[in-house]
């Protein structure tokens, strides 16, 4: 299972092979998955960096209003979507541990562009756009690091596994901006340079520990023939759908929570600078617990099954986009003010769909090994091809999902600039959410839950797929234990 040279490269992994991963080959894949988290956890604080400087450009100095702002992460949401589908394929091609020490040196180009702009007012509003747009490197490196996870850890464990990494890259988003608070509150809004420092240093130390502790798994084949094979299974594309809902919320609402508060704050009478003070001050916190969420869903759906989980999650996101909807049509009534009660439902309401989005995401992730796995049953070969099978399938899934999952992140900044700018108000993006929310729990139903009929052949939607993989799970599980 683990012939590994001194070049780090690994020829042999079979993870489902109980006794070589209890004998090692565990421990190489929590060294990897550490290392894992903390690439991906600085490239989402780079692809987010834009959510934070925006709170260091006033309107007196910068001339960009708020839909202007809006639209400026979402470019750097939508560049760090079509880049996943590369990055995907890009740790079978060059190895996770070679990858990973690439794409962290290629975090520097838009660290050190955020360094050099953000002291430039003068800028034009076209170049900050291009500037954002190469903080999507950032947001790549999910893909890339989710796919080479996919391949470290069975079956068993691929929930708990791939929270793990996802929710503690995740919180590159709340971290950064704590770290831009923390700049705001003790040196003020002409010191953002500061937060870009930091993140060059962690860039640096990012790459030196991918070097030193990670390895390439040599048998890793999740290319892009692997993607156009799994794209060919029809509930692959209805797992993407549902990854806008989960991950497309959470990144969505990461990038935007910030300047929603902003904008109430500053409506409610405080100064540029108060404004940008008060809306750090809660940000974060959102983003955070969602982050810390998305394992412990991962972990529920290893346990009765993602699609149970995930279509739970709906419906409770759909009470809390109803909170939020309420707040903000009090907040409209009021003249676009938000009194105390007013923001504090306002501010629930996010905060539970931070934490709902994180945690279906986890589940929503589980749902794709869990389907290659009932489709490899039914395919030729050994045991092992049809685990390689499944192995290689899932993991070009998950980049490609992770990217069309992103374009939820653009839609819900594209739809607050766009309800800003018609109606000076969120409320009508707010609805647009609720319905949407709606459309994915119905999706999760009919793809995933609904009992099939006697006429549905292979290529229509196999509903028991995840009744199968945890059926072999309990089976295994009950084996070892005896």
């Amino acid at each position: 299972m683990t012939t590994l040279k001194r070049n780090h490269d690994i020829e042999h992994w079979d993870a489902e092979d109980v006794a070589a991963w209890e004998a090692g080959g565990k421990d190489i894949a929590k060294r990897n998955l550490i290392w894992s988290v903390i690439a991906e956890h600085v490239g989402f604080s780079v692809w987010s960096i834009w959510s934070v400087m925006v709170l260091f450009m006033p309107y007196d100095q910068f001339q960009i209003d708020a839909g202007g702002k809006f639209f400026l992460v979402a470019v750097s949401t939508l560049t760090g979507a079509f880049l996943r589908i590369p990055y995907t394929v890009a740790t079978a091609k060059f190895g996770g541990r070679n990858w990973t020490m690439i794409s962290a040196g290629m975090l520097l180009v838009p660290t050190l562009l955020a360094l050099y702009f953000i002291n430039q007012p003068g800028t034009s509003y076209t170049t900050f756009l291009i500037i954002a747009a190469f903080a999507g490197i950032g947001g790549g490196n999910f893909a890339s690091s989710m796919t080479n996870i996919n391949a470290f850890y069975p079956q068993r464990l691929k929930g708990w596994a791939l929270g793990i990494n996802a929710g503690g890259g995740n919180i590159g988003v709340p971290v950064i901006q704590l770290l831009g608070l923390l700049v705001l509150a003790t040196l003020g809004a002409e010191y953002a340079s500061v937060v870009c420092l930091v993140y060059l240093v962690l860039i640096a130390m990012t790459g030196i520990g991918a070097a030193l502790y990670m390895d390439n798994l040599k048998s890793q084949k999740a290319d892009m023939s692997s993607m156009v094979e799994a794209l060919r299974v029809p509930q692959s594309w209805a797992i993407a759908f549902l990854y806008i809902g989960t991950f497309g919320s959470f990144i969505g609402y990461s990038f935007a929570f910030g300047q929603v508060l902003q904008i109430n704050f500053a409506a409610g009478g405080d100064s540029a600078v108060q404004a940008s003070l008060h809306a750090a001050q809660i940000a974060f916190i959102g983003p955070l617990l969602g982050s810390l969420s998305r394992p412990y869903g991962g972990k529920l759906a290893d346990r009765i099954g993602g699609s149970k989980v995930a279509i739970g999650t709906f419906f409770a996101m759909m009470g809390a986009t109803a909170l939020v909807i309420v707040a903000s049509t009090l907040s409209d009534r009021n003249g676009g003010v938000a009194d105390g009660a007013v923001m504090a439902v306002l501010v629930v309401g996010f905060i539970a769909l931070f934490i709902l989005s994180g945690f279906g995401n986890g589940a929503v992730t589980k749902i794709i090994p869990s389907v290659f796995e009932a489709k490899s049953q039914s395919r030729p070969g050994s045991a092992g091809e049809r685990a390689a099978w499944s192995r290689n399938t899932s993991g070009a899934l998950i980049g490609f999902v992770g990217a069309i999952g992103t374009l939820g992140g653009v839609g819900i900044n594209i739809a607050l600039k766009s309800s800003y700018s018609a109606t000076q108000s969120a409320t009508t993006a707010f609805w647009a959410f609720l319905v949407f929310y709606v459309i994915c729990a119905a999706v999760t139903y009919l793809v995933f839950l609904r009992r099939p009929s006697t006429t549905l052949s292979d290529s229509d939607v196999v509903v028991e797929a995840e009744n199968l993989v945890l059926a072999a799970e309990q089976s295994t599980t009950s084996s070892a234990r005896g």
